[in-house]
């Protein structure tokens, strides 16, 4: 199955974006190819971009904290294990803490290197961290694989409050709803959302249909068109009926 997720504000789409850079970043940052290096430090740039934008340290404590006094309202429930409760309270406490011991704006530790920014401000031009734009770079790319990543781990390391809870948020998030089997008509499906106050869909399609959803909505009306995908002209509308999974996800 192939998973499409549609947030319905900017807050989680600032999350979702944030949690895509992030686990770039951790795939290339792995690997020990220059290229792949390259790729892991552009990622972290964009996640400081992204981050920037939003009070993001205060959103997530937030958002643990309404999450923690939830499940303390499971306490002593008979249907609930003790053991699992404490865990995620534990997992939830932890995540706060690191959160609440970051100092300072988000990715300020990159702003105040000079090279990083010398870097970044040519990296995020098309074609512009090329050797000789940037010599320095070049010889950093060229030093041996540990100390590279050495390099971008510490690099990332501040960012590693933020990630844990960003993945604690989601994975709340997305295990908030139920998945319903529903049906495409002729390649289209509209419903009513009633004042919903779901936060994201996701909608699973298999991977053997040639299928893309194109998603509008809004707190009254979901409307999902499926797209025939094209890559050399533009995709055409699907005309037979589709079966797919649906999910409304809310924190």
């Amino acid at each position: 199955m192939i998973t499409y997720e549609y947030p319905f504000n900017e807050r989680i789409r600032t999350l979702l974006r944030l949690e895509d850079l992030l686990q770039r970043c951790a795939h290339f940052r792995d690997s020990d190819e220059p290229l792949h290096h390259h790729v892991a430090l552009v990622a972290l740039f964009e996640t400081v971009e992204v981050a920037g934008r939003a009070d993001l340290k205060v959103d997530l404590v937030q958002e643990l904290e309404r999450q923690r006094q939830i499940l303390l309202s499971f306490r002593d429930n008979p249907d609930i294990s003790e053991e699992a409760l404490a865990d995620a309270l534990k997992e939830i406490e932890q995540a706060a803490s690191g959160l609440l011991a970051l100092t300072g704006r988000f990715g300020q530790h990159i702003r105040e290197n000079d090279w990083l920014m010398s870097v970044r401000g040519r990296a995020l031009i098309p074609g512009g961290a090329c050797e000789f734009d940037l010599p320095s770079y070049h010889y950093w790319l060229n030093r041996d694989a540990p100390s590279r990543r050495q390099d971008l781990e510490g690099w990332v390391k501040p960012a590693k409050p933020i990630e844990e809870a960003l993945a604690i948020v989601l994975r709340l998030l997305r295990s908030s709803g139920r998945a319903e089997q529903q049906v495409a008509r002729g390649g289209s499906y509209q419903m009513t959302m009633s004042g919903s106050t779901a936060q994201m869909i996701r909608i699973r399609v298999a991977r053997a249909e040639a299928a893309v959803p194109e998603i509008s909505a809004n707190k009254y009306a979901l409307n999902i068109r499926f797209m025939l995908p094209e890559t050399q002209s533009r995709p055409r509308p699907m005309e037979r009926d589709l079966p797919f999974e649906l999910t409304f996800c809310g924190l």
